[in-house]
């Protein structure tokens, strides 16, 4: 079923490491696939399938030859996201010619779901970055951390001995042997990293919200989980918005 605005839309988040091509009837997602960032090879398939109407694009990284020829070959409107497109909530980061296309398209899609919470939002991924917008609408800024793969390698590229450790394994509390001992590292470090942003924006805003989005998953304290919203399309809802307000249909 449609919905009310009757237009079907295209989102394109192109990352660190894939690419996210996702069809939105409104405000509801209908189809995500997902290719290579140097090469969108499903995205010709995809827009035959659903006849988008307008689109937007966010990326990371600077765009291949070839995705600028497949995004040029697309016959609908296509709004680029930079730090001079037009937001549904106010950004009072200092350096907006900086900040993450991602980063911001995920405070949007949270403030969306919450429009009148503060919020707390986690992103997983490549790296792992935590964003604040308060109840009034107003994105604070937010932090960047290293992600889980890019410590695993960093604990092995940047020492003479230490071998790169598979996620899959053993995770003690204490490691007992060299593998445990940086899997558990790593992967409570993030863990603890996470749960102290989270307890120390509720001091300050004691009905924070928490989303949790990216391509990692981590597990939380039982006291815990009834804050946090685990949403992995959280960037493409917040780039769906996004395209929406510049078009008036918000």
């Amino acid at each position: 079923m449609r919905h009310k605005d009757n237009e079907v839309d295209l989102v394109i988040d192109i990352g660190n490491t894939v690419a996210k091509i996702a069809i939105f009837d409104g405000y509801l997602l209908v189809d995500v696939a997902y290719s290579s960032n140097q090469n969108l090879g499903v995205l010709s398939e995809i827009t035959a399938k659903y006849q988008p109407k307008e689109g937007i694009i966010a990326a990371v990284i600077n765009l291949s030859d070839r995705v600028l020829e497949q995004l040029t070959a697309l016959s609908i409107p296509l709004l680029r996201l930079d730090r001079n497109t037009l937001l549904p909530i106010i950004n009072l980061y200092k350096t907006p010619e900086t900040l993450g296309t991602d980063r911001i398209a995920a405070v949007v899609g949270a403030n969306g779901e919450f429009p009148d919470k503060d919020i707390l939002v986690i992103d997983a991924g490549t790296c792992i970055t935590y964003e604040f917008i308060d109840s009034r609408g107003n994105y604070h800024g937010g932090n960047i951390s290293p992600g889980l793969q890019m410590r695993f390698r960093a604990l092995h590229e940047f020492t003479a001995q230490l071998p790169l450790v598979a996620l899959d394994g053993l995770r003690p509390l204490i490691g007992t042997d060299t593998q445990s001992a940086i899997r558990s590292g790593v992967l409570q470090g993030i863990e603890y990293e996470m749960l102290g942003y989270i307890m120390a924006l509720k001091h300050k805003y004691p009905e924070l919200l928490v989303f949790l989005t990216g391509g990692d998953d981590f597990s939380f304290d039982s006291n815990l989980k009834n804050i946090i919203f685990a949403d992995k399309f959280l960037v493409l809802k917040g780039l769906n918005r996004i395209l929406k307000y510049n078009n008036g249909r918000i």
